[in-house]
């Protein structure tokens, strides 16, 4: 695979504040990649200037394609409709409307109501649709989700899906932790202002260690354990409770989420 966004050694401060330390990363074309982030960890500053939205300081940035970009909120007009919100980013990008990515985002059923009359899941589908108009190669979504119900996830995720199956490349900004991991191919971890991690969900699962909780319960109680190996921390906890002549009552085992190992390269444990 070629990449669609090269970066390297990125910087950028705010006065004498430095948000990005120098920060050197690739996107593949076609793939869904996330960054996440705590708040203050540089991963808006990272976005947008990507995005050409904000300059930089130094390193540089290469981007292979056309992008299109779908913000977390749109400064559009109170009073647009829906249909000349549509025909002037067409306008803008000097493209024929594509009347079948409208109809399968349900623009064509918002068309004559005005902008500040769509609930916030019907601004998020008319935000992406506005992204999409131009055809672009690269779309960079920020929390796409937000404030939708189930119905609008699912219906834009599935949308999500479609689009990469068309080849495009996907930036993802979520807290959704469960989105990202039902959509990404990669994800990019930030902490103070460098990349904690950088790979797929497996790769995080191996990195982070500790990925298996078991639940076990016996007539003492509730006892919880984290293990690598699954097999080996079984056998011999069924073992330890029978040479204590411990009944146990319930077993569970889960791996750690997502959110969980999020955390842990969060905290820099």
């Amino acid at each position: 695979m070629s990449s669609a966004i090269q970066v390297n050694d990125l910087k950028k401060s705010y006065g004498n504040h430095v948000v990005l330390k120098g920060l050197t990363f690739n996107v593949e074309q076609g793939e869904i990649f996330a960054f996440l982030g705590v708040n203050g960890a540089g991963k808006t500053t990272t976005l947008e200037c990507m995005e050409g939205l904000r300059k930089y300081d130094g390193g540089t940035i290469a981007i292979n394609g056309k992008m299109g970009i779908q913000l977390q909120s749109a400064s559009l007009p109170e009073h647009i409709k829906v249909i000349e919100a549509v025909r002037l980013f067409a306008k803008w990008n000097k493209t024929a409307i594509n009347q079948a990515m409208l109809a399968d985002l349900g623009i064509n059923e918002l068309a004559k109501k005005q902008y500040f009359q769509l609930s916030t899941g019907q601004k998020r589908r008319l935000h992406l649709a506005l992204a999409l108009i131009g055809n672009p190669d690269i779309i960079f979504l920020d929390e796409p989700t937000a404030g939708l119900d189930v119905e609008g996830r699912i219906s834009l995720h599935n949308q999500i899906r479609q689009l990469k199956k068309l080849g495009k490349t996907i930036i993802l900004a979520s807290h959704d932790m469960t989105e990202v991991e039902s959509l990404c191919d990669r994800i990019a971890i930030l902490t103070n202002g460098n990349i904690a991690f950088i790979g797929t969900i497996e790769e995080l699962n191996t990195t982070v260690g500790k990925h298996y909780t078991i639940s076990i319960r016996s007539e003492q109680g509730l006892e919880t354990l984290e293990s690598d190996n699954i097999g080996d921390a079984l056998l011999g906890l069924l073992k330890c409770y029978k040479e204590k002549g411990l009944t146990v009552q319930d077993i569970q085992v889960s791996r750690g989420s997502l959110e969980q190992h999020f955390m842990k390269i969060a905290k820099g444990e």
